[in-house]
């Protein structure tokens, strides 16, 4: 085995220890980025898809915080990660983001104008998906149906809107159990997947965001 190989090998047993020890704590961390990346830049543990053009984005340290930075240009890509987590064990979601570029004039509401510089994924069964968005001109709190392909079903919350809070980093909390219910009407199912994505093609403009610290944690 090269030594790279050997390296990558500990640090995927190392995310495996963190993750047990944090079931016993009382949370699942899903993503800290301070673990590392795999050869092609990527957070270990997640798989890149590039959806149109060119992926850009990276793990830095910022203000002490270990983050992945996406930057869009006329571009849409993602990190996604298959989890298993009963959200009614561990309801409560949190993470940190900063947004230092929303996409002009976007808004979700409108599939031509359905870019964002942050979105927060949760995939369940039955192809049903959460979207936690911040939106450049979609109201803050609103909650409904996001576009979506054939066949499933995506809804959005708009957790932040607008310029108001750019540049700095922001700490949320949701209570994905509660959200489940209120926006498909029955019982979740466990999460089977995360992704962060970017995106600003559909406006042909650019945005800039930053994701930390993803963890479902008990009440």
């Amino acid at each position: 085995m090269s030594l790279s190989g050997l390296l990558q090998r500990l640090l995927l047993y190392s995310m495996f220890f963190s993750a047990v020890s944090a079931w016993a704590s009382g949370s699942v961390v899903i993503a800290d980025f301070s673990t590392g990346v795999d050869e092609s830049g990527v957070p270990l543990g997640w798989e890149l898809k590039e959806r149109s053009g060119k992926a850009d984005l990276s793990v830095i340290k910022d203000s002490d915080i270990h983050a992945v930075h996406l930057r869009s240009a006329v571009t849409s890509f993602s990190i996604e990660k298959q989890v298993n987590v009963d959200i009614c064990e561990y309801p409560l979601l949190t993470w940190k983001w900063k947004v230092t570029k929303l996409p002009k004039g976007a808004d979700f509401r409108t599939s031509w104008k359905d870019d964002q510089a942050a979105q927060l994924f949760l995939a369940f069964p039955e192809r049903k998906i959460i979207v936690y968005i911040w939106d450049t001109l979609a109201p803050q709190g609103l909650m409904q149906d996001a576009p979506s392909l054939p066949f499933m079903s995506i809804k959005a919350i708009v957790v932040r809107s607008g310029p108001s809070d750019t540049g700095k980093w922001i700490t949320e909390t949701r209570n994905a159990c509660e959200d489940y219910k209120e926006l498909f009407d029955e019982e979740p199912p466990p999460v089977g997947g995360t992704r962060i994505q970017i995106n600003s093609q559909h406006t042909g403009t650019s945005a800039e965001s930053y994701f930390a610290d993803v963890v479902f944690r008990k009440e």
